[in-house]
């Protein structure tokens, strides 16, 4: 019988080995990265009031656009208006 020539390495010799394990650990390490973050950075606190708040930051809203819009409701009704010597026969 012939003794074949094998390639008795170690298997952290491979660098395909590597390549498959570098995967599963930069996720690891991305997953305590984020922990990190999250556990140093509060979140910020919501207002007690913060439903009041949007009701006034709606309104604030709308009373900008009616200003916004107010010069086209003007003209639009004064087209659409009829002239008063126009409607004597």
């Amino acid at each position: 019988m012939k003794q074949e020539n094998l390639d008795t390495k170690p298997w952290w010799k491979y660098g395909h080995v590597w390549l498959i394990i570098s995967g599963p650990a930069a996720v690891i390490i991305a997953g305590f990265i984020t922990l990190a973050i999250a556990i140093g950075t509060p979140d910020p606190v919501v207002a007690d009031d913060y439903y009041r708040r949007g009701l006034d930051i709606n309104k604030t809203l709308a009373a900008e656009k009616d200003l916004q819009l107010a010069p086209a409701l003007q003209t639009r009704n004064h087209v659409v208006t009829p002239k008063p010597e126009a409607t004597k026969p």
